[in-house]
C-alpha cells in the first residue's frame, strides 16, 4: 500500500509539473508574443536602401556593401581570435604554452600591419573614384549599367524648395508646381535644384539617391535617375524643427505616358497659378500639409526664392553680389539696410518699412538695372560705356509688414 501511495503521489507531481511546463507565465508569454511581433515586422521590412530603384542609389548601395565587406576582413577574424586566445590560454588548461619573455614577432608584426594597410588603400581608392563618378553635380553618362545616356535625351528640370515643414516641387518644362508630390518619368535623367526657404534641411528619397542639403540663399544640385515605376517615400534627413517628422511626401514613379498625363492634370485640375503672393501664404509654418497641384507658377519664382527677394522691396542676392563685384556703394550704401533684412519672422515683422526707404526716410538702392536709354548700337564705343554704368531702379511703393 505505501508503495502504492508513493507511485501515485510520484505521478501526481508527474502531472503536476507537466501542467506548470504547459502554462507558461504571462511575462512568458507577453515575451513570446513580442518575439513573435518582431519577427512579423521585420519580414515586411524593406531595405530600400540597399535595393533601391534609380541607378545611382543603387551605385551607392554597391559602395557600402564593398566597403563593409572590406572591413569585415579584419573585423572577422580579429572576433575570431579573441575567442580563440581566450579558450587556448584560459588557466584550466596545462597544455598551452606560457612564455612571459615573449614580446616581438617579425612575422606577426608584418601581417598585424601589412593586412590593414592593403585594406586601407582598397577602400580609399573605390572610395575616391566612386566619390567622383557619384558627384551630385555630376551631369549623368548611363541611365543604368550598360545603358548610357544618348544626346538627344533632355534631362528633366525639377526646382526643389523646402519650407516649414513641406516641399515645393516647381517643373520650369511642364510650367507647374506641387506641394508633397514629386512624379518622375522612369529612365530619364533628372537635374534637381534645390534651396530652403528659412533653415538648413535635406533632401532625401532613399530608392533615388543619396540626400541632398537644402540651404536657404544658395542652391544645390542632385543628378539621378529612377528606373523603376512605383510609389516611394521621400523626407527630410535633417532636424528642422517642430513639424520635422511629418515632412515626408510621395514620389511616383511613371512611364514616360504616364507623366504626361499627370502633368496634363496638374494643369487642368490643379489649383490657380502659384506667384509671390501665393508662395509668401505657402512658406508660412504648418505640419502635415497636404498635396497642393498648381496649374501654373511665376516662370521666376524659384530664382527669387533661392536669391532671398520674394517679397517686396528685398534685394536679390545676386544684386547684392553685382554690387560688390562694382566696388560697393560707399557712404550711400550705410542706409542700405531695410532691402537687406532677410529675418521673415523678425525684424520684419514689428517694424514695417516702404520698400525703397528706411525708418528714417532715407532712401537706398533697391536693385540695379540697365534702362534703355542707355542702349547704343553694339561695337561702338558708347555701347561699352553703356555698359559698364550702373543705374538706380526706382524705389518700390508697396510696404512691407
Amino acid at each position: 500500500m505505501d508503495k502504492m501511495s508513493n507511485s501515485n503521489a510520484g505521478s501526481t507531481r508527474l502531472r503536476a509539473g507537466v501542467m506548470q511546463r504547459s502554462s507558461p507565465s504571462p511575462l512568458r508569454r507577453v515575451a513570446r508574443l513580442g518575439a513573435i511581433a518582431s519577427l512579423a515586422a521585420l519580414s515586411a521590412c524593406h531595405p530600400v536602401v540597399l535595393d533601391p530603384a534609380g541607378d545611382i542609389a543603387k551605385q551607392q548601395a554597391h559602395l557600402v556593401v564593398v566597403a563593409t565587406v572590406l572591413m569585415l576582413i579584419i573585423i572577422i577574424p580579429v572576433m575570431a581570435l579573441t575567442v580563440f586566445f581566450a579558450w587556448k590560454y584560459r588557466s584550466a588548461n596545462k597544455d598551452a604554452t606560457y612564455d612571459p619573455e615573449w614580446h616581438h614577432s617579425t612575422q606577426l608584426e608584418l601581417v598585424i600591419w601589412s593586412a590593414p594597410l592593403l585594406i586601407i588603400i582598397a577602400l580609399g581608392s573605390v572610395t575616391w573614384v566612386s566619390t567622383h563618378l557619384l558627384d551630385p553635380y555630376r551631369p549623368l553618362d548611363r541611365i543604368a549599367e550598360g545603358k548610357p545616356v544618348t544626346a538627344d535625351v533632355k534631362p528633366l528640370e525639377i526646382d526643389v524648395v523646402a519650407l516649414d515643414w513641406k516641399w515645393l516641387f516647381i517643373y520650369p518644362e511642364q510650367k507647374i508646381a506641387t506641394v508633397n508630390e514629386l512624379a518622375l518619368p522612369v529612365d530619364r535623367p533628372v537635374t534637381f535644384r534645390i534651396t530652403s526657404s528659412s533653415v538648413m534641411n535635406s533632401f532625401y528619397v532613399p530608392a533615388l539617391a543619396g540626400q541632398i542639403y537644402a540651404m536657404p540663399g544658395m542652391t544645390s544640385q542632385l543628378h539621378a535617375v529612377l528606373n523603376e515605376p512605383g510609389k516611394y517615400i521621400g523626407f527630410s534627413a535633417n532636424y528642422s524643427g517642430q513639424g520635422f517628422s511629418q515632412m515626408r511626401f510621395e514620389t511616383l514613379g511613371l512611364s514616360a505616358g504616364d507623366f504626361d498625363k499627370w502633368a496634363d492634370g496638374v494643369r487642368k485640375g490643379g489649383e490657380a497659378g502659384l506667384d509671390a503672393a501665393g508662395y509668401l501664404k505657402l512658406e508660412e509654418p504648418t505640419v502635415k500639409e497636404p498635396v497642393h497641384h498648381f496649374a501654373s507658377v511665376q516662370g521666376d519664382l524659384f530664382s527669387k526664392i533661392a536669391n532671398l527677394c520674394v517679397r517686396p522691396g528685398k534685394m536679390c542676392l545676386s544684386d547684392m553680389m553685382a554690387i560688390d563685384a562694382k566696388g560697393g556703394l560707399g557712404k550711400a550704401g550705410a542706409y542700405n539696410v531695410a532691402a537687406l533684412t532677410y529675418d521673415k519672422n523678425g525684424r520684419e515683422s514689428v517694424s514695417p518699412m516702404i520698400a525703397g526707404r528706411d525708418a528714417q526716410g532715407k532712401t537706398y538702392v533697391r536693385e540695379l538695372c540697365a534702362p534703355k536709354t542707355l542702349a547704343a548700337p553694339a561695337g561702338t564705343p558708347a555701347a561699352a560705356t553703356a555698359a559698364g554704368k550702373l543705374s538706380l531702379a526706382q524705389p518700390a511703393r508697396s510696404p512691407l509688414s
